[in-house]
């Protein structure tokens, strides 16, 4: 077990961790193979629903592989043959996923891969979940806009909405180009991540340290144009997961290019969420709202900030700084716990109550997450696994 703070002692975490796997394992008997949606629905999850010819439980959008990275975490946890081969059964689902062409008009393919077969390939040697993760990545450099030197985020190409516009999130997506550069020895991979994050860190903040969520670019000739929100209370907010984005995104993309500037993204990104925290550390769903307002938190953004937080302590050059982002980090998963995580008498499907997915669509407001429910088991076993080596 590593050091604790005394906000977070050690019988706190394995409570926590005792109390997680046990909801991981009840969904999976429920579910089996087939997929829930992005969200509860009064603390349920649902099958996710069908969608352009793909049927209800399918494979689609961007939140699948949070089910199946959660399941690599709790398989490292327990030992338990039956966490494996359920990841192991959506590993081969994603395969077929890539090889059908279903639903990959995204840069969340880093999201997708990662954690399902990149995942397997470095807790198991998996070498056809090698195989497809560098299919993905190949597939996932197809968005690289030159002169813009960004990935787009959403749709299709050609599509001039969505066309030179990439968001914070993207800065998850690229351990998969990483890892695909490592593993392949083709420089573009790292040139793509070295020029998309250095493009994020340079336009993706305000003054203030705050983050858009989104950013365009003029996909013909490379020039930055504005800043705007999709899931944020308006365009100058700052949307609290996207904040969260920020801290592990630069963080661990700091690690793979050795750009100083990402490492001083982090910090501003942590500083940042950090200042503008209520009083229970767990951020409304944006942070313009402060203490006494009536707005939903995200508990989910609280949980990646802990990832995040921990990441960045890791890979921090400052003593002093390390040891405020853990002590950090510490506080706000010891608040998840208490306040955040489901009483067990509640029998909630969520690892994580109380997350917002798309405030202004309405859609997921204070319900459990698949992400909430994998970065809170992550974070769990970043504090009680000694030396854990992360999927990205």
């Amino acid at each position: 077990m590593t050091s604790v703070t005394p906000t977070l002692g050690i019988g706190t975490v394995e409570a926590a961790v005792e109390a997680a796997l046990s909801t991981v394992r009840r969904n999976l008997d429920r579910f089996g193979g087939a997929y829930p949606g992005d969200t509860t629905v009064s603390d349920r999850y649902l099958l996710r629903p069908a969608e352009n010819g793909i049927p209800e439980g399918g494979n689609r959008g961007w939140t699948t592989s949070f089910r199946t990275g959660t399941l690599w975490l709790a398989w490292e946890l327990t030992g338990d043959e039956a966490f494996r081969a359920g990841a192991e059964r959506d590993v081969d689902d994603f395969a077929r996923r890539l090889h059908a062409g279903e639903d990959l008009d995204t840069h969340d393919l880093g999201f997708l891969y990662t954690l399902s077969t990149v995942a397997a390939w470095r807790l198991t040697d998996d070498e056809a979940a090698r195989v497809v993760s560098l299919e993905a990545a190949e597939t996932l450099m197809t968005r690289f806009l030159e002169p813009a030197g960004i990935l787009q985020a959403w749709g299709d190409l050609s599509d001039p909405a969505q066309r030179g516009r990439t968001i914070i999130d993207s800065l998850m997506n690229m351990p998969l180009l990483t890892w695909a550069g490592e593993q392949s020895g083709n420089p573009a991979f790292a040139d793509a991540v070295r020029r998309h994050t250095a493009q994020l860190r340079t336009h993706i903040f305000r003054a203030d340290d705050s983050t858009f969520h989104t950013f365009y670019w003029d996909a013909e000739t490379g020039e930055p144009l504005r800043g705007a929100t999709e899931q944020g209370a308006f365009d100058e907010s700052c949307w609290a997961r996207g904040q969260a984005w920020g801290i592990y995104g630069f963080a661990m993309n700091f690690a793979a290019t050795g750009d100083e500037g990402l490492l001083d993204a982090a910090r501003r990104s942590a500083r940042y969420f950090l200042a503008h925290l209520p009083a229970d550390d767990v951020p409304y769903w944006d942070m313009v709202y402060t203490d006494g307002s009536d707005a939903p938190r995200d508990s989910s953004a609280a949980a990646i900030a802990v990832c995040g937080l921990l990441e960045l302590a890791q890979v921090e050059t400052d003593a002093d700084l390390a040891v405020e982002w853990t002590e950090r980090a510490h506080a706000i998963l010891a608040s998840l716990i208490e306040r955040y995580a489901p009483d067990p008498a509640e029998s909630s499907d969520a690892l994580l109550r109380h997350s917002v997915y798309d405030l202004p669509k309405d859609v997921g407001v204070d319900e459990g997450t698949l992400w909430g429910d994998y970065f809170y088991l992550e974070a769990l076993v970043r504090v009680s696994v000694p030396g854990w080596e992360k999927y990205w």
